[in-house]
């Protein structure tokens, strides 16, 4: 074995690949934040055929999470202004991680009996988002971030 650049298998994608690979990681964290933002707006406002705050702390008791009120703020507070705020780059390590966190409780509280496949409100979706949101806390903010301009990164 060498230690050799490694070739490209698409030598054509080369350049773009050269030019805009920096951007990639601003991008997944920028998603990661933005499609927390719906959910939450579900939860507060009650958009997109969410059942605002009172419809969401009645889902959070009837699974189980007391206090349930207590619950749905914390929904909302990491998916709206957690989402907005990684979306931005700005205290994204802690944030993320509190993401993770809802995951976490989301798989073992609701979506564990469903089986695997999101299609049957399974696991796979918010396993996938769990570990994409503790992936962008461990990375942090990157470059194009608020948390860089300010020089701060918790």
């Amino acid at each position: 074995m060498t230690d050799q650049t490694p070739q490209p298998y698409f030598p054509a994608l080369a350049a773009f690949c050269d030019k805009y690979s920096d951007r990639a990681y601003p991008l997944v964290r920028f998603v990661v934040g933005a499609w927390m933002v719906p959910h939450g707006m579900q939860k507060l406002f009650g958009a997109f055929g969410g059942g605002g705050i009172g419809g969401t702390t009645m889902y959070m008791a009837k699974n189980g999470l007391e206090p349930a009120i207590v619950f749905a703020w914390l929904a909302i507070l990491i998916e709206f202004f957690g989402g907005i705020a990684v979306a931005v780059g700005f205290l994204t390590r802690p944030i993320a991680f509190l993401f993770f966190v809802e995951m976490l409780i989301a798989i073992f509280v609701i979506h564990l009996p469903n089986g695997w496949f999101w299609a049957g409100r399974g696991i796979e979706y918010p396993l996938m988002w769990g570990l994409i949101a503790l992936a962008v806390a461990i990375k942090g903010s990157g470059r194009c971030s608020i948390d860089r301009m300010i020089g701060k990164e918790v």
